[in-house]
């Protein structure tokens, strides 16, 4: 009788071990696939989180020293002679004081030896010529009673000599350093009698922008900022989510709302600067909106930010469940009630963090502000939306462009407060939406 094979024999052990092998063959392969993979990823987060540490210390490195100044101490002597000669205690003669005599003769008497007009002209370098008088003369002003007297004054260095303290040109012995011999003597003098000091830079945080860097500020730039940043927030969040509510709740699906959303997501594509461009030919010179102010910088700014508000907004809407709609319409709610009662609570969390992620971003713009001319040169705090005024990205451009050594620090500590305030806002945004989110 021949033997036949039964259909459920099994395969023989050779050929199992092959499959076996190679199915190990495949996972291992699969698994050192897996394995390169994490290793790349890791590596670019490495590669990208090294680049930005490298830019965070670079900045701060460069920009943190500008937030101390150097100041002389010298003995001023308020002589009314050149203050006020009769006497009279009058604001507008004190005003009017020869105060750059009065500075210049405490500096020649604190270094001492000062001969020729040629010397007096390098000696009266030393310090802050400027922000000298308007010390003395804002002293003068708010305390009369001090005309007649001497008084131990600080005054802010020139700004070469305030980066020498800070080490910027080594030693003072290198040739190429702004100064002469005989100005490095003085100031070592100056050293030497301990009245040379470095302090915490009050000018950085309470003044305008100025020629001299040693009085050059970022509080005019900070302010303009707030207030053109408001100016976008009052017109661009009301638009921006009435838009998106009736694009997302009423409007009907046809080609026109398709030809509307088209258009609105390629506004949130198009270069920044086009939006400066329209801000110039409309606002500027066809209604004669007032240039280089808050206002103008915020309606540009306003028109640049619309689009991302109303995607975002549209977004925050469409996450809503429509169980929520169709529950407030079956208890009678209008459409209207709907989306205002019950819609738009649930949305608004989403509809906040896109519009602060919206003005974070209208917060670092340049180029748009460029071309409405809020780059001009601002040396007042600005007081009012039509003031003329400046925006913290643009006083960054304008110090970049100084060709001052002292500018550099003040640029990084430019970029550092802009920071601040994006991280700020961000870490804002983030909390809000954590603080409120609702999943369904």
């Amino acid at each position: 009788m021949t033997d036949t094979a039964l259909p459920n024999a099994s395969p023989p052990v050779d050929t199992v071990a092959r499959a076996q092998r190679r199915v190990a063959a495949g996972l291992a392969k699969r698994h050192r696939a897996e394995a390169r993979f994490k290793a790349y990823g890791i590596a670019a987060i490495a590669i990208a989180a090294s680049a930005l540490l490298l830019l965070l210390y670079t900045i701060v490195s460069q920009g943190y020293t500008a937030l101390q100044q150097t100041y002389v101490a010298l003995e001023v002597d308020f002589a009314q002679e050149l203050i006020d000669p009769d006497g009279t205690g009058d604001p507008a003669i004190i005003a009017r004081g020869d105060y750059r005599s009065v500075t210049r003769s405490a500096l020649f008497d604190a270094i001492g030896g000062v001969e020729g007009a040629r010397e007096r002209r390098r000696a009266a370098q030393l310090i802050s010529q400027f922000g000298a008088e308007e010390t003395l003369r804002e002293m003068a002003m708010a305390d009369p009673s001090l005309i007649g007297t001497t008084q131990t004054v600080a005054f802010p260095a020139d700004d070469i000599f305030d980066q020498l303290t800070k080490g910027h040109f080594g030693d003072g012995a290198d040739q190429r350093a702004p100064f002469s011999a005989q100005q490095f003597a003085w100031w070592s003098q100056l050293v030497d009698a301990d009245r040379v000091s470095l302090d915490f830079n009050t000018n950085l945080l309470t003044e305008a922008h100025s020629n001299d860097p040693e009085l050059s500020g970022i509080l005019g730039a900070l302010i303009g900022s707030l207030m053109t940043l408001l100016v976008t927030l009052v017109l661009a969040f009301p638009i921006g989510v009435a838009a998106a509510i009736y694009l997302e709740e009423f409007a009907p699906k046809n080609r026109i709302t398709d030809v509307i959303e088209v258009n609105i997501n390629n506004l949130a594509a198009v270069p920044s600067i086009i939006f400066g461009l329209l801000g110039l030919a409309m606002l500027i010179n066809f209604f004669g909106v007032p240039r280089s102010t808050p206002l103008v910088g915020g309606m540009v700014l306003a028109l640049m930010t619309l689009p991302t508000i109303i995607i975002a907004a549209r977004a925050a809407l469409k996450a809503v469940p429509p169980s929520i709609r169709q529950a407030a319409l079956g208890m009678g709610a209008s459409r209207v009630q709907t989306v205002m009662h019950h819609v738009l609570p649930l949305a608004m969390p989403g509809i906040l963090t896109g519009t602060i992620i919206g003005m974070a971003q209208a917060l670092g713009e340049t180029a748009p502000l460029l071309l409405i001319g809020m780059n001009a040169f601002v040396q007042e705090i600005p007081g009012w939306f039509d003031d003329t005024a400046t925006v913290l990205p643009v006083q960054i451009f304008i110090w970049a462009n100084e060709p001052a050594r002292a500018f550099v620090e003040r640029t990084s500590a430019g970029i550092m407060v802009l920071l601040t305030f994006l991280v700020a806002m961000n870490l804002f945004a983030v909390l809000l939406r954590k603080r409120f989110e609702r999943r369904w």
